[in-house]
Parts: C-alpha cells; sequence; structure tokens
C-alpha cells in the first residue's frame, strides 16, 4: 500500500520535521494492508506457500490435538487478552476497503477484529489485526511474534461470554505470498487467528516486508454470568 503525495507546488512547505512525522505515520498506517487481500479472495483462492514456523509444527485441517469441540454464538468480541505478553485492550472492528483489501485498525494500541468472518469462539476462522509499531514507538502487537504453543488468549464476548484458546503455532511469511486461506478459512474447529507485520523493515518503502500470524485453537468457553431477577 502506498501513499500519494501532491505535487510540490499544489501545497505549502511546512518545516522538514513535521512532514517526516506525518509520512512516517501513513506508511505505518498502511502496514498490515500489505498482503491481506480480503477474505472474500480468501474463501476461494488457494493455500498459500509452505507454512514457515517460528515456535511450533503448522496447523492442521483436523484440529489441534485434545480440541474440545466447544463453540460460541455470534457475538461481538469487546475485550482482548494475551498474559504473556501483557496485552489486555478493548477491540475495534474492521472490514475492507472499497478495492477489497482487509481494513486495517486506525488506533496504534488497540487492535481490530475482522467482521466479516466467525466471532471468537464460533466454528470458522476468526481474525484480529493489529499494529507492530509506529513512529512513536512499540504498537499493541509489538510483542506478538514471542508468543509460544501453549499460551493462552482470551476474548470477552458483548454477551457476557469469554473464549478461552490456546496458541498451537506462530509463523511469518512475505507479505507477497499472505496464506488467506490458512488464516482465514474455516478448517473444522473454532479458532483465533492474531495478525501483525514483522521480518525486515525496507527503508525505502516505509514497510515491513512480512506479516506474524499467530494461530489459536478454542479450548473452554465460560458462560456469561447468570442474572439473579427477584
Amino acid at each position: 500500500m502506498s501513499f500519494a503525495v501532491p505535487p510540490r507546488n499544489a501545497r505549502p512547505r511546512p518545516r522538514r520535521w513535521f512532514v517526516a512525522a506525518i509520512v512516517l505515520l501513513l506508511t505505518a498506517a498502511g502496514c498490515l494492508g500489505l498482503g491481506l487481500r480480503g477474505h472474500q479472495d480468501a474463501l476461494a483462492g488457494p493455500p498459500g506457500p509452505q507454512f514457515n514456523p517460528l515456535t511450533s509444527p503448522e496447523p492442521t485441517g483436523s484440529g489441534p490435538t485434545g480440541k474440545t469441540g466447544v463453540s460460541a454464538a455470534r457475538s461481538e468480541p469487546v475485550e482482548l487478552r494475551i498474559p504473556a505478553i501483557g496485552v489486555a485492550v478493548t477491540l475495534s472492528e474492521i472490514g475492507l476497503n472499497p478495492d477489497g483489501t482487509v481494513q486495517v485498525p486506525t488506533d496504534f494500541q488497540q487492535p481490530g477484529w475482522y467482521r466479516l468472518g466467525p466471532s471468537p469462539g464460533q466454528l470458522g476462522s476468526a481474525v484480529i489485526l493489529g499494529h507492530v509499531d509506529s513512529y512513536l514507538g512499540p504498537a499493541v502487537f509489538f510483542r506478538l511474534r514471542s508468543l509460544r504453543a501453549g499460551n493462552a488468549v482470551e476474548v470477552r464476548l458483548a454477551d457476557g461470554v469469554i473464549a478461552h484458546f490456546v496458541v498451537s503455532g506462530v509463523a511469518m511469511y512475505p507479505k507477497a505470498h499472505f496464506p488467506d486461506q490458512l488464516v482465514y478459512g474455516s478448517h473444522g474447529y473454532s479458532e483465533l487467528q492474531l495478525v501483525t507485520c514483522g521480518g525486515i523493515f525496507d527503508n525505502q518503502t516505509r514497510h515491513y516486508l512480512s506479516n506474524i500470524v499467530v494461530y489459536t485453537h478454542l479450548v473452554a468457553i465460560t458462560p456469561a454470568p447468570s442474572v439473579n431477577r427477584e
């Protein structure tokens, strides 16, 4: 993703430091969009390249060993907790851009749930995207790649249910070969994929060249608290 710059004679000449800060902000905001082609294309397209694990083997279509088979009703996710990396944050919603690419969160410290897919806990792959950093420093998913198999991920839903996931694998993919089907497609059980930027940072384009994906699977559901009515 790139950003058009107006002709120099069509705008005033602000201070160089201010221009540099704006350019860094805009390019960081677009880092997640590269390599993500949108949910409709993801469901129809072929699987991506060979899995390149950082911490564990590739999730298979049969589901992780010991999966529970539980699932939750559709409900908007409102909070994400990842204790191992100190994340406890509310969630926004994202969809598709007019060109069919997946939107990216507007807040660097708040991840976005892809609302055109399942909600966390439903059958299929729910997806949450977040920024890795900006010109201001680390963003909400800065430590995402440090997660390991077995780490816990929790999502609180608007209906009061808490969906409990466990990390099954972490991988890095070149953005030109992002595995849409593996990340967004249904594999027969309830999953949650977490996505951010990573790998080498290209100083010329001001973009990261890869995406980090954390694969998780549902292990338990905590029902909404009962309300006693007298």
